[in-house]
Parts: C-alpha cells; sequence; structure tokens
C-alpha cells in the first residue's frame, strides 16, 4: 500500500525523447520541480530489450534531466523499450517508457569531411563517411548509405545562379560538366531511403576550376622568368665585381708619391713610384782625395806640417838632393820637382758643392784626410855648359 500512495502522489517525468545521432543517443525528458517544493529529486533509467524479460538500468538516481545510452550495447537493428522514474525523499513515481528502435529512430549525420580538388578543367570531391561512437563507417550499419550533391557557379556580382544536383555512393567523385577558370560551391549531405532518412547540408566549400593556359600567358611567364634570371645574375655579378675592388683598394692600395715630393726631393734614389731609404752614414762611404802640388798647398794651408810627410819619402828626396849636388856638370831638376810632390789634404772649402748628398754628409765631418803621396817619377835632363 506504501508503495501504491507514493506512485500515485509523486509526478513521473514527462515529454521524453531520444536525442540521437549516428549510433549516439541520449534520453532527455522533463520534470515540474514544483510538486517536490525545496527537495530534489532524482531519476533512474532502464531499458529493456525486446524477448528478453529482464531491464538493464543505464542511469541510477540521477539528478540530471537526461541520461547517456550510448555506451550501453544498443543494436542498432534491435527494438527496446527504455523507462524513467522519478525518486523523491524514498518515494519513486510510475514508469514513463518510450519506444526506440535505432534503425528507425536514429538520425544520421552528414559526412564527416569534405575536400574539394581541381585537376584542369573538371573538379574533384572527397568524402569521409559519417562515423558512428565507435569511429568506424556509418555504412556498417546502413549498407545503402548514399550522399546527396548540390554544386552552382559562384558569379562575381554575387547574383544567384542555378543549381544542379546529384548523387552517388562513392567517396571520391569527378564533376566534368564545370567552365574552366570559374569559382564553384558544393554541399552534400547524407540519405538512406530505406526509413527516409536525410542529414543536414554540410557547410559550403567552393573552389576555383582551371583550364588550359593560353599561348600568350606562357610566352609572358617564360619572358618574366628570363627577366627575373637576368636581373639576377646581374646583380650578382656586379656585387662580386664591386666587393673585388672594395677588397682590394682595402688591402692592395695603388696609390702614387704624389709628385711635389719628387720635385723638392730630386736626388732622391728611386725604383718606380715609391722613394728608398736614405743609405746610413757609416753603412756606406766613398773616400774623396784631391791631389795638388805642394807649393799650392803650402800657400794656400800654411799651418800644414812639412815634417809629417813619411819617412821613406825624405829619404827619397835626401837622395835626389845629394845626387843633383854631386853631379857638376848635369843639371838636375830634383830640387823643383819636389814642389810637384803631391800632398793630400781635405778641407770643407775644397769640396765642389755640385756633389752628391751623400758626399755632403762626409764633408761635414771636418775632418783632414791625408794620405801617402804619390812621388812622380823624375825625370832627369842633362845639360851641357
Amino acid at each position: 500500500q506504501t508503495c501504491s500512495f507514493s506512485e500515485a502522489g509523486l509526478t513521473p517525468p514527462h515529454d521524453l525523447f531520444m536525442l540521437t545521432l549516428n549510433t549516439n543517443y541520449t534520453l532527455t525528458w522533463d520534470w515540474d520541480q514544483s510538486a517536490a517544493g525545496s527537495d530534489s529529486a532524482t531519476f533512474t533509467v532502464q531499458y529493456l530489450k525486446k524477448r528478453n524479460p529482464k531491464w538493464t538500468t543505464v542511469c541510477a538516481e540521477t539528478s540530471g534531466r537526461s541520461c547517456d545510452l550510448t555506451r550501453s550495447g544498443l543494436n542498432y537493428l534491435g527494438l527496446y523499450t527504455v523507462r524513467v522514474q522519478t525518486n523523491l525523499n524514498g518515494s519513486h513515481s510510475v514508469w514513463k517508457s518510450i519506444q526506440f528502435c535505432p534503425d528507425k529512430d536514429a538520425a544520421i549525420g552528414p559526412p564527416s569531411k569534405v575536400r574539394l580538388g581541381v585537376s584542369g578543367s573538371t573538379l574533384d570531391i572527397f568524402i569521409t563517411d559519417p562515423q558512428n561512437s565507435s569511429n568506424n563507417s556509418m555504412k556498417e550499419q546502413l549498407h545503402k548509405l548514399y550522399y546527396e550533391i548540390v554544386y552552382w557557379e559562384q558569379p562575381e556580382d554575387g547574383k544567384g545562379s542555378m543549381t544542379m544536383t546529384m548523387t552517388t555512393d562513392v567517396t571520391i567523385l569527378t564533376l566534368s560538366e564545370v567552365e574552366p577558370w570559374t569559382r564553384y560551391c558544393v554541399q552534400i549531405r547524407s540519405r538512406d531511403d530505406f526509413y527516409n532518412k536525410s542529414s543536414t547540408f554540410t557547410p559550403p566549400l567552393c573552389i576555383q576550376t582551371e583550364g588550359v593556359v593560353p599561348w600568350w600567358k606562357i610566352f609572358l611567364f617564360f619572358l618574366l622568368s628570363l627577366v627575373s634570371c637576368f636581373l639576377v645574375v646581374l646583380l650578382f655579378l656586379y656585387g662580386s665585381h664591386h666587393c673585388f675592388h672594395v677588397c682590394k683598394a682595402t688591402f692592395l692600395p695603388n696609390e702614387k708619391l704624389p709628385s711635389y715630393f719628387k720635385e723638392v726631393q730630386p736626388s732622391f734614389p728611386t725604383d718606380g713610384d715609391y722613394p728608398c731609404l736614405i743609405v746610413s752614414e757609416l753603412d756606406q762611404c766613398d773616400p774623396v782625395m784631391i791631389v795638388c802640388p805642394e807649393s799650392a798647398l803650402l800657400e794656400t794651408n800654411p799651418a800644414v806640417d812639412s815634417a809629417a810627410l813619411p819617412a821613406g819619402l825624405d829619404q827619397d828626396r835626401s837622395r835626389q838632393n845629394s845626387s843633383s849636388s854631386g853631379d857638376s856638370g848635369v843639371y838636375s831638376a830634383g830640387g823643383n820637382s819636389a814642389g810637384l810632390q803631391p800632398k793630400v789634404a781635405l778641407t770643407f772649402t775644397d769640396v765642389n758643392p755640385t756633389f752628391n748628398s751623400e758626399k755632403l754628409n762626409m764633408l761635414s765631418m771636418n775632418s783632414e784626410i791625408k794620405v801617402s803621396p804619390i812621388v812622380p817619377d823624375e825625370g832627369v835632363e842633362d845639360i851641357e855648359v
């Protein structure tokens, strides 16, 4: 009696509906919350397969208004009874049930993926079958599933154009009755004629077809490519040439000596365009000797001591004098020839100003250089008295 009283006083769920897509099933319902007041009610969902008297609980004491039966293992071709009950404070309402046949009642979805391709002046369509809850093709459940394709030309002015429809049961299709260089849009939906099922259309996909390229376009493309290649090669050669000259000017400069350097120092020994280094005084010297008669040397330079002559020269002179004095019948020129004996003396006044710089450097030492006099051959002439 308690059970009967509770079932009679508690409001059951209402508006039961099976929300389906391919093999995904969800039972939804509604319930009047005002009948429970501030208390919260729960619900229990069960299903019964035909010719099987045992009920199977799917959702027990759920507080929501829906129950997912996708993982319950319902056969797509089976016939089921699904029921729901309200639970409140230990009381249970009467069961509310509906009949459910997936093959008849479950909706089918559109293709899971659509892709367009262009091959010349033809349009290729690639279709992926709708998938079930196991991520397999729905053709496992619907063997006669096919597709309805709607396509139309999309004008440039945006105005609508006439649509064309075709059906196919294959997943790869080529549309050959299309215009070249024209933009087309495509929509596809799934269909099954056994229970007259049809899905919604996929979003529109648009693509432009191609065609035979005119000869003038081919020539223009070739010409542009040729000019581009020529410009690239020319730019590369110019850049290489410029870099070469910059590097050469940086590391191997070819600047010549300014002309005013040659005018100021014309006596520099040069080798090509570059001046040579001046040789040091201590590195290379050229001795300078000036030969003059002794009488002239005595007149211009009386400070020179004749005693500084070498001993050999004095002996020769004594021999000459004695020889001349001992010969009474012969006039000897020995005495006069002594005046012709050379004496070397070097002074700054004796230097010709036209000497080169190296000789001037030696003369600037203001030193006196003496060398052994050269004794000239004595000439003896006999004179008769």
